[in-house]
Parts: structure tokens; sequence; C-alpha cells
């Protein structure tokens, strides 16, 4: 799929226009996008558990840190965050970590061919600050730790097989990761505020016990041409992955990562951006940078962990912000597709689409309380694009 870039600027009638020396396309619109003005329409009032949404969409409560999940026995963790949802027969399993230090770890949900939950089970133990991760194409999920020197480790979403610590990936703050079954590598990111842009080659595809892991050789520029560098010591200690290779590309507090069609796209909180990785030409550039809208108001702030859906549209959730949950379309309309009301010391976690793209994923960490034992996770159901 082509993207263009998301540059704000004074671009009208698809002009050009030109920042730092570089042309970007004058697809992007003048001004950003405004609630109403998206593939969905506007949000609507808060619902009985304070989120707005589309009209045609309803949400419930999923589960909630501290409780037992509806249905089950089962204590559901503080702090969610990362999450990935997989088949299950006619039904399906949601992932969701946990980003506390100590503990962590992550467990999940199962629900039915209609939607009810049946039952919710641990996955991971003893790990710490699982903070996002990425679902693989054999189906297990990498829950990724987000401390200095963190692993990653390749869990089993049904609960059955032990998850395995995955020493080969490397150890640093671990993010996000996210699977390209293309060229058979899994992409990385680092929350550091000089953090670094990874992929791992496994030596062979569908085993993450060896592999090498690089790191994104480029430019100071905001775009430009890539290549890959086979990191020397993984293992991070005593000299750090991303200090190892020399014009290592540096990236603000590196978040969420999404592979589709040949595209990796990731997010930087530091600096409020969404870049993308165009694989087939070996180029990167930003698709989204608040710091270059010229007039109104930012329509996206505080990006964190990014999805997307069957249509092709992306899912950013917001770190903050209004927390929202924004829906940027292949056609570069930005808009917020949900609000979450009277949580503004928390942030929004863990999109993922159910398997048949109805249902949408999606916890709010601290909730209310604004603490991690706060946490509440969510359904959306509604007429998703397809």
């Amino acid at each position: 799929m082509e993207r263009r870039t998301l540059l704000r600027a004074a671009v009208l009638g698809g002009s050009s226009a030109v920042f730092g020396g570089t042309l970007w396309r004058g697809a992007a619109y003048a001004a950003p996008a405004q609630p109403g003005t998206g593939p969905y329409g506007a949000l609507g009032a808060a619902d009985a558990n304070g989120v707005r949404l589309p009209s045609g969409f309803t949400g419930r409560v999923i589960a909630r840190s501290g409780q037992t999940v509806t249905g089950t026995s089962y204590t559901w963790h503080n702090a969610p965050d990362g999450g990935a949802c997989y088949a299950d027969g006619t039904g399906w399993i949601y992932v969701s970590n946990s980003e506390i230090n100590p503990s962590g770890g992550a467990s999940a949900v199962k629900f039915s061919s209609a939607g009810a939950v049946t039952g919710a089970y641990r996955v991971l133990s003893g790990t710490r600050q699982n903070c996002a991760g990425g679902k693989t194409p054999w189906n297990t999920w990498l829950s990724c730790e987000e401390v200095s020197l963190g692993y990653v480790y390749e869990t089993d979403p049904w609960g059955v097989n032990a998850a395995v610590r995955r020493d080969a990936m490397g150890r640093f703050k671990h993010e996000a990761a996210a699977a390209d079954p293309v060229r058979r590598v899994v992409y990385l990111t680092e929350d550091e505020t000089n953090g670094c842009l990874y992929r791992f080659v496994p030596t062979t595809w569908g085993n993450l016990s060896a592999g090498t892991l690089q790191v994104m050789v480029a430019g100071t520029a905001t775009s430009g041409s890539f290549t890959w560098a086979n990191v020397p010591d993984p293992d991070g200690s005593p000299t750090t992955t991303r200090t190892q290779v020399s014009g290592s590309k540096k990236f603000n507090g590196g978040e969420g990562c999404h592979y589709a069609d040949d595209t990796v796209w990731f997010t930087t909180k530091g600096d409020n951006r969404v870049w993308q990785l165009n694989l087939a030409s070996n180029t990167y550039e930003l698709a989204y940078d608040d710091s270059l809208v010229t007039s109104g108001t930012a329509p996206l702030t505080g990006v964190d962990n990014i999805t997307g859906s069957a249509s092709g549209d992306l899912f950013v959730a917001e770190d903050g912000g209004n927390m929202e949950i924004c829906v940027i379309t292949p056609n570069d309309v930005i808009a917020p597709f949900l609000r979450i009301d009277g949580q503004s010391g928390s942030e929004i976690t863990g999109p993922a689409f159910s398997p048949d793209g109805t249902r949408l994923y999606f916890s709010s960490q601290r909730g209310t309380s604004g603490s991690s034992s706060g946490g509440i996770t969510y359904e959306v159901r509604g007429p998703f694009r397809s």
C-alpha cells in the first residue's frame, strides 16, 4: 500500500511545500482534521463507561485491574498495556501485557464466537514492566520488557506452553515488535530518548532462539534512505546496543510498531511523530509530525501504541493528549475514532482487532484513579471499514 505523508503545512489545491530542504507532496491538507471529518463521523456523547464513540458503535468493559474478569475466577492484572488478538476456533483470544515492575507479565481473555467471555488466565509471569510487544505469524505473543537490559519473551496465548526468553533478540529497553513475513524479520522499537530501531533476523523463520540483531543506519534528516548493520553484542553490556554501531539512526522514545504491505509504521513519543519505513525502496519518512501543524490544534498528541485494520487504516493510541484513539486513513485523513472522558491521568494502550475485524480491544492503563491498580480493558464493536 502506498501512503502519502501527513506533514502539515499551508498547502492548498495539491501544491507542494518545502520543509528543511525536503519536498513533500501537497496531498496533505492545510488544517488538521476536526471531529466529524474522519471516516466514522463525529464522536457521540460519552456512554456509561465514559467512552465517546461514533454513531453505530457500542462499547463495554471486559476487565478491571484487581477484579475478577466477568464470568471467570481470574483476577485481571494491573497497568494493562500492549495487546493482540488470536483466532481460537470460532472464537478468539485477547492477550494483554502488565506494565508493572516487579512482576509484570501478561494475561489473556478467551471469547466465544458470539463474543462472550469464556475464560481468563496468566500466560507470562516473573518478568518486569512488560509494555508493548507483537504478534508472530505462528501465533505467539512477543512480550517486551521496558527496562534497561530488558528481554523479549515469547509466550503462548493459550497458556499451554511455557514462555521462553529470547536472548538473541537483544537486551535493551524494549517497547514493541512487528513481524514481517515477507523478509522474515521482526522489527523492534526502543524506548530511549536516543533509542534505535532494530530488526531481528532469525536463523530459521518461525524459531527465535537464534539469529542476528541489526540496527537501522541512516542520516539525521527526517527522510532518506537507510540500511541495516549487525549489532556486535546484542547482550548490551557493558556497551548498550544503541551505541555500538556508528551512524545508527536515533529516535526519541520509540513506542508502537506495525507492519503491513511492505511498510513499517512506528511512533516516537518524545517528538510526537509517526514514522514510515518503505521496505521496497529502503527509504523512510515522516507520516505524522504535530510540530508542523500551522493552524488549529494538532489532532493527535502523545502518540503511543499503533495497529492497523483490514481497510489499511492506522489506529494510534494516545498517552495523554485527549485520551483518544485516532485513525489515519490511506488517503491522509486523520481524526479521533474514540475518546475516553474523565481519565486524564491515564493512557490508552493495547489496541487490537478481533480476527474478523468487527471488534477493537484496548485498555486505559490507569483508569479514573490514575493508578496502575485502576486499569480498565474495553471492547468496541461496530461497522469498522473492511
